[in-house]
């Protein structure tokens, strides 16, 4: 694995799948497919609860009982718990496209005409199939449901057009229908008796009677396209809605035997389920347009107005950025939207609005995408005014004009910024200055133009004088930076012209030729460096202010889509259609890691805090994100990445974070991690001059040394009371460990007797402390012992110590009582000058000193190591603070300054 490793991904509400709907208690909750996983959401606010496992395969159906979730992936059928799989079914040969929940039961139908029957009541126990149906040969089943109150039976539509009535548990066909000469898609049971509704590929919806083969009425949609999905109201309304494949929802009224209202354009892809809730007007809608929504009927005229939904893009994205310092991320995708992503919270995701689509398509009779903004191709964004005025600037396919947004209010601003207005040609690239008062645009037609934000009014434009056309470039503007001073403005035309302007004066102080047509321009305002793509596959990094190129990066092998400087300049990122993502250090002028992923990424940008790594990819909807293994790992090893043609290929992030993607490296064999790191050089974690702290939690080791203040106050205030009927306990000595020695019965003098004696061995006997201290310093490594106690807790570490102590006048003492004092002495010594967890021993010492400090006074050995002690901690501190204090002046000189 190299330094960025799959997290998961974002963005992704639902799939092609058709979502499975139950409650439990008062809530209800919808279990939705996302590719290889599965979401469950409570329908009261549309909050994800849990998120599945990756399976191997795309889920193809879904089906729910209270803690179980059933998956069928290709010809399997795996059985969740929660989210732990206790089970998989494999008894299909063919890909399984159908489940049914059945009682206790579940079927499931695979496009062979197999149907089984599975038992999930002790699943761990059985894992055959309690039933077999083969149905017939030119029958393939599209749909199946059970009608109520028909014991034992199920209703199966084919694409045929058939409909056969089934007994699972006599495993026979009843009846079949006659069928409408079109393929089934959908059917549902109605509230009535005997009653169900079919939904053909012609648009026609039959409402039939099973029992006596005959037709209710039909309904036939307005608009081309099966019906997909189907549902009854059981709240008193005699309503019917049925999904066709244009994405358009029609509620008919089954009393009055016509269509009521349509949800026009309710969805930007076919209508994959309906489901009415119980008891209540609220309709549940999903679509591969990756949304779910819930429609709500308490209009006067009957009409269902949105109540809440989740979506993401309909398309891939094509431009992101992190925002808000790594908290959330800004996506624009083909399907005309711009998006803010969460990568903390799902549910704080949102489109940005373009002020009322809804309502203005309604009033022009107009499709919603004829009124959205045309597809977004390049935005800039600046954070430091979003309280002030619109902060983002967004470029748009085939658009003489750029928009601004509002991010506090996540709405289109009220400026239009035209540049040219006069000659008008498409926008193709966009930047914020630093102080996030100015925006620059670039045309197509070689014009620079810098804009207000506050005020939306044009500011000038750039034009050299040796251009023929009047403008700034002679082709198109390929890329725009702008420095952190607004003393620079460097742009990039097509043919491979670098001109860097004079940001007030604009006038072009200096130009360079690239020699090849630029792809795409980075430019990092901290290290003044400027990253240049060209069609020749080479990057090129150039430093501003001297003119001139510094580095060359070459390895891609197909069209370079984006790239991104880390947030301190020294990383360089950057992405290929040939599938890699490559990283390279700009100091050391080498690639120092490379992933290759089945799907090219297209979009990339790294969090200001260098710990997360968002992408986006050809085909795909959501946002993937990869986690920094230097950031994260004990030891940094960036240093073993730098092998420069070590390409380690790696699958997508999965929706739920779960270690399901591997790696593998192309050109050798993944080994044992152990292994690897084994061969690996280890570094140095040490840092010179600089002290070391433990990851020790700073509320244990403050415990160990307020320990008496605790104590005082946690004592109780009454002394404890005798209870009327004391329970009866086993007799029991404490011991320091915490383990309970039982004591045998006996008279009250062998009791004595036996105490003594314990206290005796006791004392004979050396502890686990004195055991560790004593073998670590035989080795002269006290590591083992600092771990050790590390896991004893504030009060055991404080009588570890208070047991050594030394209770006496005499001046001459034994040597083997000071014989472990002087052992923790040189323990002090010996970590305190390798500056290793210094605050927890600092801690430790401060007890110590405070327990054994007249022991130390009178005796002149401990006396010798206490004083060497002190050199060490005065040498190692004096370094630290000598740091501290030129800080300090610096922070005091720049609050007292006034600029």
């Amino acid at each position: 694995m190299g330094i960025f490793e799959p997290f998961r991904a974002i963005g992704y509400t639902t799939s092609s799948v058709p979502f499975s709907v139950q409650r439990l208690g008062t809530e209800a909750f919808v279990t939705v497919s996302v590719g290889k996983a599965f979401q469950i959401y409570n329908c009261a606010k549309l909050t994800v609860v849990l998120v599945g496992p990756q399976l191997p395969k795309k889920i193809r159906a879904l089906a729910s009982y209270r803690d179980y979730t059933f998956a069928a992936y290709g010809t399997d059928i795996a059985v969740f718990k929660r989210s732990h799989q206790v089970a998989t079914w494999s008894n299909h040969n063919a890909k399984v496209n159908l489940l049914l929940l059945f009682g206790e039961h579940i079927l499931s139908a695979d496009i062979d005409g197999n149907l089984y029957i599975w038992g999930f009541k002790g699943i761990d126990e059985n894992l055959e199939p309690v039933g077999h149906i083969k149905l017939d040969e030119n029958f393939t089943p599209s749909c199946i449901m059970h009608p109520d109150t028909y014991l034992n039976k199920v209703i199966i539509g084919s694409q045929e057009g058939s409909l056969q009535l089934w007994n699972i548990s006599t495993k026979k066909k009843l009846y079949e229908f006659k069928g409408w000469k079109s393929s089934i898609c959908s059917c549902v049971s109605s509230p009535a008796l005997d009653v169900v509704a079919i939904g053909c590929a012609d648009g026609k919806v039959h409402v039939h009677n099973i029992r006596y083969d005959e037709e209710i009425v039909t309904f036939t949609h307005s608009t081309r396209g099966a019906v997909t999905a189907l549902s009854f109201s059981t709240d008193g309304q005699p309503l019917l809605a049925s999904g066709g494949s244009s994405g358009v929802i029609s509620i008919w009224n089954l009393e009055k035997r016509r269509l009521q209202s349509v949800i026009k354009e309710a969805h930007d892809g076919s209508v994959l389920t309906l489901h009415f809730f119980v008891n209540e007007p609220v309709l549940l809608s999903s679509s591969s347009d990756n949304s779910i929504k819930m429609w709500i009927f308490d209009t006067s005229d009957g009409d269902a107005r949105l109540l809440r939904f989740r979506s993401g893009h309909s398309a891939p994205p094509q431009c992101i950025r992190f925002y808000a310092n790594g908290r959330h991320i800004l996506s624009a995708g083909q399907d005309r939207a711009f998006r803010l992503f969460s990568i903390i919270q799902d549910h704080q995701s949102r489109e940005l609005s373009q002020h009322h689509i809804t309502k203005r398509a309604k009033k022009l009779r107009v499709k919603e995408e004829e009124i959205k903004l045309k597809p977004v191709i390049a935005f800039d964004c600046a954070e430091i005014r979003e309280r002030d005025w619109c902060n983002v600037v967004t470029c748009h396919m085939d658009t003489a004009q750029a928009y601004v947004w509002r991010l506090q209010n996540f709405v289109l601003g009220e400026h239009i910024l035209k540049p040219r207005p006069e000659n008008p040609t498409p926008v193709k690239a966009c930047a914020i200055s630093a102080c996030g008062n100015f925006a620059i645009l670039g045309t197509a037609g070689g014009w620079i133009e810098r804009f207000n934000l506050q005020s939306g009014s044009s500011r000038g434009s750039y034009v050299d004088p040796s251009e023929r056309c009047g403008s700034a470039h002679e082709g198109e503007v390929v890329g725009i930076a702008c420095d952190s001073t607004n003393t620079h403005m460097i742009s990039a035309g097509y043919h491979g012209d670098i001109k860097v302007w004079d940001f007030k004066g604009r006038g072009v102080p200096s130009r360079w030729e690239v020699g090849s047509s630029v792809v795409r321009i980075v430019f990092n305002r901290l290290n003044g460096l400027l990253a240049v793509a060209t069609d020749d596959l080479i990057i090129r990094l150039f430093d501003v202010v001297a003119s001139r190129m510094v580095r060359k990066f070459e390895g891609h092998t197909d069209r370079i889509t984006d790239m991104c400087f880390s947030e301190d300049g020294k990383w360089l990122l950057s992405s290929s259609m040939d599938g890699s993502l490559r990283v390279w250090d700009v100091i050391l002028a080498r690639q120092i890691d490379a992933l290759h992923v089945d799907v090219s990424v297209t979009a990339l940008s790294l969090s200001p805090n260098m710990d997360i790594l968002a992408t986006s990819h050809v085909d795909q909807n959501g946002v993937y994100l990869w986690v920094n293994q230097s950031m994260f790992s004990g030891v940094s090893k960036v240093g073993s990445y730098a092998s420069g043609k070590r390409v380690v290929s790696v699958k997508l992030p999965s929706v739920s974070s779960t270690k399901g993607s591997e790696a593998e490296d192309i050109d050798q064999p993944v080994g044992n991690s152990a292994q690897i790191e084994d061969a690996l050089p280890t570094l140095v974690l040490q840092i010179p001059d600089l002290v070391t702290l433990s990851s020790y939690p700073k509320s244990q080791w403050q415990s160990l040394i307020n320990l008496d203040v605790i104590k005082e106050r946690n004592k109780p205030i009454e002394p404890p009371k005798k209870p009327e009927k004391a329970p009866f306990f086993l007799p029991s000595v404490p011991s320091l460990s915490g383990e309970i020695m039982f004591k045998p019965t006996g008279s009250t003098n062998e009791a004595k007797g036996g105490e003594e004696s314990s206290r005796i061995k006791g004392a004979l006997a050396p502890s686990v402390f004195l055991q560790v201290l004593q073998s670590s310093a035989e080795m002269k490594n006290f590591s083992e012992f600092t771990d050790f106690i590390k896991t004893l807790s504030p009060s055991s570490l404080d009588m570890e110590l208070r047991i050594l102590q030394i209770v006496g006048d005499e001046d001459e003492e034994e040597p083997e009582k000071l014989a472990p004092i002087e052992l923790l002495l040189d323990y002090f010594i010996d970590e305190t000058a390798c500056r290793n967890n210094f605050d927890f021993v600092q801690a430790v010492i401060r007890v110590f000193l405070k327990i054994h400090g007249e022991t130390i006074r009178r005796q002149l050995q401990l006396q010798d190591k206490a004083s060497k002690l002190q050199d060490v901690q005065r040498n190692t501190w004096h370094r630290v603070d000598k740091m501290f204090q030129s800080a300090r002046c610096m922070v005091t000189f720049l609050s007292n300054s006034q600029f």
